[in-house]
């Protein structure tokens, strides 16, 4: 800030003296120093105090509306009206849809009905062929048991080694596909020689089949 001298003081002018004569001149020399000066002051330095006043309470108000509405420009601040685009990594957590067990309809071979067949006595499920029959002179766990080269609508579980009446065989019980019911099981490998012809054949216990198609 510019250093204000005191005003200077001005010599009276002599009565009758003229406004235009000498004493003027010395009245404007002795203001020149102070109009210069009051020239170059800038421009609101006076009355500076109140100025100084009104910009503190400006910046007390900015920083009570900022404590108030944080992230909130201060007032007379352009806003920003644009509209921030969804995060769509945030996705809502959505329940996993409930698992309904559906029912899978089997495949149901069927033998032509001009032959003499067996039947699975449970769900009356096509097994067997009587042309396929090799022989009716097996023992099972619940009786009397058939040997069958081929069979239709039996599936296979796990083989596993047995030691049967006839020597150690490798095994796998068979099934009816339809009503899963074990009907015998099917002999994979036999170990001894004289047992190879039964290897790829099938034992189904005669508890487990019915007879159909003219057997009468």
């Amino acid at each position: 800030m510019f250093a204000v001298p005191p005003r200077p003081v001005v010599p009276p002018v002599p009565n009758g003296a003229s406004s235009h004569g000498p004493g003027r001149v010395r009245v404007l020399e002795c203001l020149a120093p102070w109009l210069c000066i009051s020239a170059a002051r800038p421009v609101g330095s006076v009355g500076s105090g109140a100025a100084r006043h009104n910009q503190q309470e400006g910046q007390q108000e900015q920083q009570q509306q900022q404590e108030q509405h944080p992230g909130e420009p201060p007032a007379g601040w352009l806003r920003d009206t644009r509209t921030t685009p969804p995060d769509r990594s945030r996705r809502p957590h959505s329940a996993p849809a409930p698992i309904t067990a559906t029912m899978v309809k089997t495949f149901q071979a069927y033998l032509p009905s001009c032959h003499r067949t067996y039947s699975c006595i449970h769900c009356r499920a096509h097994l067997a062929n009587h042309d396929e029959l090799i022989s009716k002179s097996f023992q099972g766990s619940q009786g009397r048991a058939y040997l069958f080269n081929s069979v239709v609508n039996v599936g296979c579980g796990p083989a596993e080694e047995r030691v049967l009446l006839t020597g150690l065989h490798a095994v796998a019980d068979i099934y009816c596909e339809c009503c899963k019911t074990t009907l015998g099981w099917k002999y994979e490998h036999a170990f001894e020689s004289s047992q190879k012809y039964k290897e790829g054949k099938y034992i189904i216990e005669l508890a487990h089949m019915i007879k159909d198609n003219g057997w009468d």
